[in-house]
């Protein structure tokens, strides 16, 4: 997962055959789930409809390992993903003495509130923060580490077995376990080294019970890292290896598992250097995170495959356009990013007067840029679309279905008179003709840095 291995030039062609240069007018494969900006460390927890995936963050500039914070997304169909930002960060703990360490986290919902376990490397120790909600604010209850036990306390994973007993995980290159208290931010007991520790386990331990089996997906084998895992008649071992979910390759160098099952699906979570390829033939440490389906066997062992699939999963619901939609929901993005502000009564730093309004906004925004919404629903038809953006050097929204290319739904004309920097809603006509489900392209023209754009609806 930490390796930093240049990659070969022929890895880099390989990622052009398949990809195109960068900048290219074609759709790009699902993969990674984010594009906006660089994940790692996927984290995804179901609560109630929703995926809630936490994921660490990788900064653009990131040469080593440059991660300050963590951010969260959400899916209700398993393609497209909602951008919530950071949910947490290194600052959110006073006992910590850096500001670069934010590595792969866990969450966990318990009786209403939610548990984000935080590892801090260098043998500071693990923490906790908890919130009333899986989007925070999260805070620290306890003022210092939850774990603090030797320099191998990185990568906790939490399990809540079916008696209540809860249990946490951690550690490279050995595993390490303790019981939690129902509380959740203390432990009974003594801390464990789990003495056979599974076949090829590096670290980035994920543990999970279906049915009456226990099992343990972990980073596997080095280097490169695949995902490999074990299973066990207890949630304390011993640990039997049973294979490889995804396969180590080139195409995996790193990885981080995450498992979880939806709407009666499994999926298999981890991270790559996918988008980074598209970009550069060097190797930086900037992750990102894929997703693909994952198969049991009717013994209970899981399904090998080599890696994970270009088309990505199914879509496992619709959107529906017929209410705000947030602009940073999206099955695939090419030039863009995020970004967050407040907007105020005024623009003084000594008075801003009365907060108007948060924005989570799409940014960075110029010529041929685009969005891709995937499953939208447009029933019988729509007779007009609004969208909210606040102009810079305005331009042009093609709205097309189905491909980047494809029949054009609406073209929303960004009117320059408006005052830059204000938020205005524009609207323009829909082609009737189009009914029922399509994919959506959000295809940006004119100059550069056009607008920001906050969300969209049909009418």
């Amino acid at each position: 997962m930490r390796s930093t291995e240049v990659f070969t030039t022929l890895i880099f062609l390989t990622a052009l055959i398949l990809h195109g240069p960068m900048g290219a007018q074609h759709i790009v494969p699902q993969r990674p789930v984010i594009q906006t900006k660089y994940t790692a460390d996927p984290a995804p927890l179901v609560y109630k409809d929703t995926v809630f995936l936490y994921t660490s963050h990788d900064e653009d500039d990131a040469m080593g390992f440059k991660m300050k914070d963590w951010l969260l997304y959400s899916s209700t169909d398993m393609v497209n993903w909602t951008d919530h930002g950071a949910v947490a960060s290194l600052d959110d703990f006073d006992w910590v003495p850096y500001e670069n360490g934010a590595w792969a986290v866990q969450c966990i919902e318990r009786n209403g509130k939610f548990y984000l376990y935080c590892p801090m490397p260098g043998g500071v120790g693990i923490g906790v923060l908890v919130a009333d909600s899986p989007y925070g604010p999260f805070k620290d209850p306890l003022g210092k580490p939850l774990i603090k036990n030797s320099n191998h306390d990185i990568d906790p994973t939490i399990l809540i077995d079916d008696d209540g007993q809860a249990y946490m995980y951690w550690g490279n290159p050995k595993i390490y376990y303790v019981k939690l208290n129902e509380d959740m931010i203390s432990y009974s007991g003594a801390i464990m080294q789990e003495p056979t520790t599974p076949q090829n386990y590096q670290e980035g331990p994920w543990v999970w019970k279906r049915k009456n089996t226990y099992y343990m997906a972990y980073a596997s084998s080095c280097c490169p890292e695949g995902i490999g895992y074990a299973m066990s008649d207890s949630p304390t071992g011993p640990w039997d290896y049973k294979g490889m979910i995804i396969d180590a390759s080139e195409k995996t160098r790193g990885n981080h598992p995450g498992i979880i099952e939806f709407r009666g699906k499994s999926y298999v979570f981890g991270h790559s250097y996918d988008l980074l390829k598209q970009r550069t033939p060097k190797f930086y440490e900037r992750r990102s995170v894929d997703m693909d389906l994952m198969e049991y066997n009717p013994d209970g062992s899981i399904k090998n495959r080599e890696y994970f699939s270009v088309e990505g999963p199914q879509q496992v619901g619709i959107l529906n356009p017929f209410q705000r939609v947030e602009a940073e929901t999206m099955a695939w993005s090419e030039g863009v990013k995020t970004r967050f502000e407040t907007e105020w009564e005024g623009d003084f730093d000594w008075d801003r007067g009365q907060k108007i309004a948060d924005h989570r906004f799409v940014s960075e925004i110029n010529n041929g840029d685009y969005i891709a919404v995937k499953g939208v629903d447009f029933a019988n038809g729509a007779k007009s679309v609004e969208v909210n953006i606040s102009p810079i050097y305005g331009g042009n929204i093609e709205i097309h279905a189905d491909e980047i290319d494809g029949s054009l739904i609406a073209t929303v004309e960004v009117d320059t008179t408006r005052e830059e920097g204000i938020w205005s809603t524009f609207t323009a006509p829909v082609n009737t003709n189009i009914k029922g489900v399509h994919d959506v392209y959000f295809v940006f023209k004119g100059k550069k840095d056009l607008f920001y754009f906050d969300w969209w609806k049909l009418n």
